[in-house]
């Protein structure tokens, strides 16, 4: 029997096996998708955490989601299957993608970073840039390591989640906006936020712990909210994501100091290694792009670029099939 005739809009903020719990502001309701909506080849998720959609709602909190709406960006991966690529939508709408990383313990891994930032710049999400730890080192050490960064424009906050500092900053600068919060293992993820929420952080490490032990366990994808509005996506794997629809020629272009410089090369298919009239090698003896962003640009276009996820806290689970989310 039908609650109510009108559909809802709302939020899928949990997506696991098939059912998709959505918010709504008559209340959550755990929903499958309307059998139309399966019917076609599938090429990936067709609905994932961060997705907007309308409902029919029905009683005891369940509903039918009837509408899945366009997406203003999306975080997403090819998983191969045994007959096809799986395009994995880890989150959808996403406002940016808050990157966490050490000051010291561990001593952090600048390739890695340009790296999440290259994904945020080709998916045409904001990237927070997180430098947690800091009561570790000086303020000067922390700015010589982390502020070319800031210096391209990308915001970026000192904070320590043991003294505080920069706690308020980060509360605020998640607010109101849906964040895929990550970084590599040993960061401090949890205890920043802890510090923003008390057990926020508990209740995210709790939902990957189950996703990332072994194939055989249940995945789930969650946002969690936040008590001044907004919404911390739970993404493991985000450090996986391969750049597999990057022509190694369009590299350049997320890269933000070397992208506005490609016009004025000579030659239209210039690689920047060698060529004369290179405006990007011109650009790098003059100090204008720093040696390390220019050795990651190569890195990442010419060389093995693997090791620099040899850390993925989720390499088991990130092995597994995809999970589809349509039922």
């Amino acid at each position: 029997m039908t609650l109510m005739t009108e559909m809802l809009e709302g939020l899928v903020i949990r997506a696991q096996s098939g059912f998709l719990v959505v918010r709504t502001d008559a209340g959550d309701f755990t929903c499958r998708l309307r059998g139309r909506l399966k019917q076609g080849a599938q090429e990936g998720d067709r609905v994932a955490i961060g997705d907007r959609v309308s409902i029919t709602p029905h009683e005891e909190g369940r509903g039918v989601i009837e509408t899945v709406h366009d997406r203003t960006a999306e975080l997403a991966r090819v998983r191969s299957g045994l007959k096809r690529e799986f395009r994995q939508i880890l989150l959808a709408n996403p406002d940016q993608i808050v990157i966490v990383f050490a000051c010291a313990q561990p001593a952090p891994s600048l390739r890695m970073l340009d790296r999440f930032l290259v994904i945020a710049e080709k998916q045409r999400v904001d990237a927070l840039i997180v430098a947690n730890k800091v009561d570790l080192v000086s303020m000067a050490d922390a700015q010589n390591t982390f502020g070319l960064y800031a210096d391209l424009g990308y915001p970026l906050m000192f904070i320590s989640a043991l003294t505080g500092q920069g706690v308020d900053a980060l509360r605020e600068g998640l607010q109101g906006k849906l964040s895929a919060f990550t970084g590599p293992s040993g960061v401090g993820k949890s205890s920043l936020l802890n510090a923003i929420q008390p057990d926020l952080g508990l209740q995210v490490r709790s939902v990957s712990d189950v996703t990332s032990k072994g194939r055989h366990t249940t995945r789930v994808r969650q946002l969690f909210p936040l008590a001044g509005g907004g919404y911390v996506a739970d993404t493991p794997g985000i450090r996986s994501l391969a750049l597999w629809d990057t022509e190694p020629e369009e590299l350049d272009a997320y890269f933000v100091e070397m992208r506005e410089l490609v016009a004025d090369c000579q030659f239209s298919d210039c690689t920047h290694t060698h060529e004369p009239g290179c405006a990007v090698l011109a650009a790098v003896e003059a100090g204008q792009v720093a040696p390390q962003r220019y050795h990651s640009y190569l890195r990442l276009r010419f060389g093995d670029e693997s090791d620099a996820f040899a850390e993925d806290e989720e390499q088991d689970a990130d092995q597994t099939a995809p999970e589809r989310m349509d039922g």
